[in-house]
């Protein structure tokens, strides 16, 4: 059950001294506003930087979509990982990464829709976050997008939630981003030749393994079928009418459960 809205005072502004990272991190910066937080990280080119912002000007999301960030009650914030052995786990790591700092902070159940929405099941299956990896000279920029303290009319759409609306009021921004950033880096940290040792935590949180998905790629063509697993490249396996297909990016509507 979604809980009520009570009255809240959450527009105070992040203070980078209650942002306490241990190695590999090397700071974070915080800003009023940007153009987007991954373009900022990407013109620094520093490994384990973090850069945060109350507002971005041209921030965005997967496929080219526009990304909101409300002042004083959303967390953007971007980074740059240094190139892994299996970069295509990165994106979906992170939202693992941000499954485990939720459920750290606010300890809301949240699950996954490949490759690395973060839905809230409180709140119908709502969009919680969002994830923009990039690679760039020296690394991954992994941007991501937590709505935390909105109220319904105060998002763009209504498929998008924050952990207010789930029941997760007067969250912290601070604790949510330190507890993001270390849980991103322990992850990351985590992938080799060998494969991810987490691979496995983020199938079992993956709710689209299982599903009728209509998958929508990036050339604009569809594919439908249910989704059979992630492969250990992170790639979604659907079994249509020709056999396996192995998608490694597109966008993903769960239909119903196979």
């Amino acid at each position: 059950m979604v809980m009520s809205e009570p009255p809240t005072d959450d527009r105070q502004p992040l203070r980078a001294e209650r942002i306490e990272l241990s190695t590999p991190w090397v700071g974070v910066e915080v800003h009023d506003v940007v153009g987007s937080t991954n373009a900022v990280v990407a013109a620094r080119g520093v490994p384990w930087l973090a850069v945060t912002a109350e507002a971005q000007s041209e921030g965005r999301g997967r496929l080219d979509r526009s990304w909101t960030t409300t002042p004083g009650r959303s967390l953007a914030v971007s980074a740059l990982v240094p190139p892994p052995a299996l970069p295509g786990w990165v994106p979906l790591l992170t939202g693992l990464a941000v499954i485990r700092a939720v459920e750290d902070v606010c300890g809301l159940d949240v699950r996954l829709k490949w490759p690395n929405d973060v839905l809230c099941p409180a709140d119908a299956d709502r969009k919680l976050a969002g994830i923009l990896c990039e690679w760039v000279g020296g690394g991954i920029v992994v941007g991501t997008g937590i709505n935390v303290g909105q109220g319904r009319d105060e998002l763009p759409v209504d498929t998008a939630t924050s952990l207010r609306l789930c029941g997760a009021v007067a969250v912290e921004r601070e604790r949510l981003l330190t507890a993001y950033l270390t849980h991103l880096a322990a992850l990351v940290g985590a992938l080799d030749e060998e494969g991810s040792a987490e691979a496995d935590a983020y199938r079992e949180r993956c709710t689209t393994i299982g599903r009728e998905v209509l998958l929508h790629l990036p050339d604009g063509t569809t594919r439908t079928g249910p989704a059979t697993e992630v492969d250990d490249d992170g790639r979604l396996v659907l079994q249509t009418p020709s056999g396996p297909y192995a998608a490694s990016a597109g966008d993903v509507v769960h239909v119903r459960t196979a």
